[in-house]
């Protein structure tokens, strides 16, 4: 099989390089002692994932196990100068994978002013590099970290939020609004509000204390502990994601919410929050959408597997960020939910969240599948069929050659490009004709289940269709994934 990448020490050596010469720049903080005898015993953490699209994303040498993010956010004083203050306190458990003496967290635009380590002063130095996409903060640790002890660490840092952009240009991160703020990571930018381990493949669970002026409410991942706290002007807000979850997924979005509540299978928490900003069509088509929620869900259960989460619902804002995102058990939609997006972002908690790409190459696992989900509800609901939907993917992508970017290996540049939703898409449909449709919804089922609270490749999904239908399927993803030519039509 094809479309691997090496993750090892070239690469790790390569990062640490680039790190180094940012660093001439860094701010440092508190002094420790000199290095113990036994220092080549330990090693530092690496300063990067490697991943091929964002080398400098996430780091090595640890496992974070919990967030617990304490913030305080401002927003824009004048609603015209989208700019907010946010302070913060990032307490983070985590466990080492090898002899650590430092490691590193991505943090971005915000400027740290304490670290300690298990509850002493640590030694911390930090690099923003905004034209290499560096922002790291490294930190010593004292005792040194043996591999599979705990330890915590507490950052405090502040600084002002604005509007920052991905690698595309598209908004992304703490997205700073008229009223408030609008929390969207894909690809890497929860760097951008809380110092983090900004990796798919470290999966953690969270805790979020979002203090905001009174009157304003915060919505994040999961469910709400209590009520919200109100003093002095201020009012807390916490929320709980007690299931593993992607950095990326994670929300801590602030505004003028109304907050609405319904019931999924079982009893499953459904919470939506509306801004007041979304009013008259956009209002009535979001509410609409909103409320087939439970249905989706239990159409989905009965396809796939029993949702995956604690609980479910929506983030609707009028943002200006333009786009939807599977935020892990509370999508973000920006200005309208309608359904296609609803069940697409729905989708993702399967597809996605729950079992989340191992590298960024392999977004199409997310997109393509998702993406097949709302095909799989237009057809159920009787407003499309399955083979015109597949129809009209397959005239888009031969409208000027869209069968030339490999999907399985888009480049950074192309993550979110419509080829690979359709492709993507159009591949799972050919497979199921290919395969048969009990292997093919095995298949899926088995997928879901083997890799949840997990990540995975483009090759571990292949390797489980082929066991699901006992057929070698190395040609078949060769054609429809990672090849520049029109595939082979069922």
């Amino acid at each position: 099989m094809i479309g691997q990448h090496f993750h090892g020490p070239l690469r790790r050596t390569a990062v640490a390089v680039a790190l180094a010469a940012a660093s001439a720049g860094a701010i440092s903080g508190t002094a420790q002692a000199a290095p113990d005898e036994d220092e080549p015993r330990y090693s530092a953490g690496a300063p990067g994932s490697g991943d091929e699209y964002f080398p400098f994303a996430g780091n090595g040498g640890y496992d974070v196990l919990h967030y617990d993010l304490a913030l305080r956010y401002t927003p824009p004083a004048n609603p015209a100068v989208l700019a907010g203050q946010l302070r913060g306190v990032a307490t983070i458990t985590l466990r080492a994978k090898q002899d650590l003496k430092s490691l590193n967290l991505d943090l971005r635009g915000l400027g740290v002013t304490s670290v300690r380590d298990d509850g002493k002063d640590a030694k911390w130095s930090q690099v923003q590099d905004d034209a290499n996409r560096i922002w790291e903060l490294t930190i010593g640790l004292r005792p040194k970290l043996k591999a599979g002890r705990t330890t915590t660490i507490a950052v405090e840092y502040s600084g002002s939020t604005g509007r920052p952009l991905d690698t595309s240009g598209a908004l992304y991160g703490w997205v700073t609004s008229a009223d408030g703020a609008m929390v969207v990571n894909e690809p890497e930018g929860a760097a951008t509000w809380y110092p983090v381990n900004d990796d798919p493949e470290d999966k953690a669970t969270y805790t979020f204390r979002i203090t905001v002026p009174a009157g304003k409410t915060a919505v994040a991942n999961g469910l709400p502990v209590g009520r919200p706290a109100t003093k002095a002007g201020w009012t807390t807000w916490t929320w709980k994601a007690s299931d593993p979850m992607a950095s990326y997924l994670s929300t801590a979005s602030v505004g003028d919410f109304a907050l609405s509540y319904d019931v999924g299978p079982r009893g499953l928490p459904i919470i939506n929050a509306i801004d007041a900003g979304v009013t008259g069509a956009a209002l009535d088509q979001t509410k609409a959408s909103l409320a087939l929620q439970p249905k989706m869900i239990a159409f989905l259960e009965g396809v796939f597997r029993r949702y995956p989460f604690e609980a479910f619902g929506a983030i609707v804002d009028d943002d200006g960020v333009d786009y939807a995102l599977e935020t892990q058990t509370r999508p973000v939609y920006s200005l309208v939910a309608d359904d296609a997006s609803v069940v697409h972002e729905l989708a993702h908690q399967w597809f996605g969240d729950a079992v989340s790409a191992s590298d960024w190459q392999d977004i199409w696992l997310n997109e393509g599948w998702a993406t097949y989900v709302e095909w799989l509800w237009a057809e159920h609901q009787g407003t499309a069929t399955m083979s015109g939907q597949f129809a009209d993917a397959v005239a888009y992508l031969d409208a000027n050659n869209r069968w030339a970017l490999n999907i399985a290996d888009p480049g950074r540049g192309n993550l979110f490009e419509a080829q690979v939703y359709f492709r993507g898409a159009a591949a799972l449909h050919a497979l199921r004709v290919k395969i048969g449709d009990a292997a093919f919804f095995a298949g899926a089922r088995s997928w879901l289940s083997r890799y949840n609270d997990s990540t995975a490749t483009t090759e571990d999904f292949e390797e489980v269709m082929e066991k699901a239908s006992g057929r070698q399927l190395d040609a078949f993803f060769d054609d429809w994934l990672r090849e520049g030519d029109r595939p082979t039509m069922p």
